[in-house]
């Protein structure tokens, strides 16, 4: 039997109640109290998630929630035995936030759920329900208007990024950035990687990786100069697969401090303000293009050895029909996979 070692902590993201979700349809928002309960009840071999990260934003927790309602948030989480681990702040402009790269307003919008956010992480940490994580942020940019001017749109994002460090640090927080291809300045490995460097607060603002997320910036659909596979690429050849994997981690790792674990099936779609964002697979969809434990080493274990840099990781996996969020068994596969990355490349 595989080592079972008891790190990173395993979380589950609760956002998946919400993205994609619309009361009134045949897809309504799920509430927070179920996608607890679904967490706390998986189990595989007698072992469980230790805990969830947690979407700032109705209507599972308000941005504005009081004092009591964090109580009530801690109180019911840890009545189900587990913690919370990082936060998403809403930073779009459809959450109250705005682009860290459009004008005076918009950019104090996004800074102002950021100081938010950066709170209510302080306020859990003090309640005793949250040791570690991160608030996680991104551009809220779009990707065409990025590029209408690239070099002074990279500068804005920066500048509006270091504000929100100062932010954080003042809260005792840290910030990560996640790597998806639908945020302006993010949307490939090579412009997320010069992002960061502009930025320059490594102990503060980091980065996201997302498993799935990543994945696509090794084929260039926002950025095709930046690809790294070939663009008639065999997915039968695992090789040159873990040749790009290899060279997108070893730019990324070093600022990574938050990870999901995740599957892609390499394709794109757009929805909303998210200009060809990736798609998240269940860890058994036979479509999925990754090796879940094999390619989650490249960020895990480099060189061989535990990067204890995560202390935690969580699964992502957004806008799955309700039927099959609600399905008890669809944890318990999540859960499956995500023990057996640990496991793997984990400690104790």
């Amino acid at each position: 039997m595989p080592q079972r070692n008891t790190f990173p902590k395993l979380h589950n993201a609760t956002w998946p109640g919400l993205v994609g979700k619309e009361a009134g349809t045949d897809h309504p928002p799920i509430a927070l109290d179920r996608m607890l309960d679904f967490t706390a009840r998986a189990r595989v071999d007698g072992r469980g998630f230790d805990g969830v990260d947690i979407f700032l934003s109705l209507p599972h927790t308000s941005i504005d929630a009081t004092d009591e309602e964090l109580k009530q948030l801690a109180d019911k989480v840890s009545s189900r035995g587990l913690v919370i681990g990082s936060l998403v702040a809403p930073v779009w402009g459809g959450t109250g936030g705005g682009s860290a790269m459009g004008d005076a307003s918009q950019r104090r919008a996004f800074l102002t759920q950021v100081e938010k956010a950066c709170g209510i992480g302080q306020r859990l940490r003090e309640l005793g329900i949250r040791k570690y994580g991160i608030v996680r942020i991104d551009s809220a940019s779009s990707v065409s208007e990025w590029a209408k001017n690239p070099d002074a749109s990279q500068k804005a994002i920066a500048s509006t990024f270091r504000a929100a460090a100062d932010i954080a640090k003042d809260h005792g927080e840290r910030l990560a950035a996640e790597g998806e291809i639908c945020w302006g300045g993010m949307h490939s490995w090579r412009r997320m990687v010069e992002l960061l460097e502009l930025v320059d607060r490594r102990s503060v603002l980091g980065f996201q990786a997302d498993m799935a997320h990543t994945l696509l910036y090794t084929l260039g659909y926002n950025a095709p100069d930046d690809r790294l596979l070939p663009a008639d690429y065999d997915w039968r050849d695992r090789k040159v697969l873990d040749a790009a994997y290899t060279k997108l981690t070893d730019a990324l790792r070093p600022w990574t401090f938050d990870f999901h674990v995740a599957q892609n099936d390499a394709t794109v779609f757009g929805s909303g303000s998210h200009d060809k964002t990736g798609r998240h697979c269940l860890p058994k969809d036979p479509n999925g293009k990754l090796d879940i434990s094999h390619h989650a080493g490249f960020w895990l274990r480099p060189g061989g050895q535990p990067n204890r840099t995560i202390a935690h990781m969580c699964w992502d996996g957004c806008m799955f029909p309700n039927a099959v969020m609600e399905t008890q068994q669809t944890w318990n596969d999540i859960l499956g996979a995500m023990l057996a990355v640990r496991d793997t490349h984990g400690w104790s």
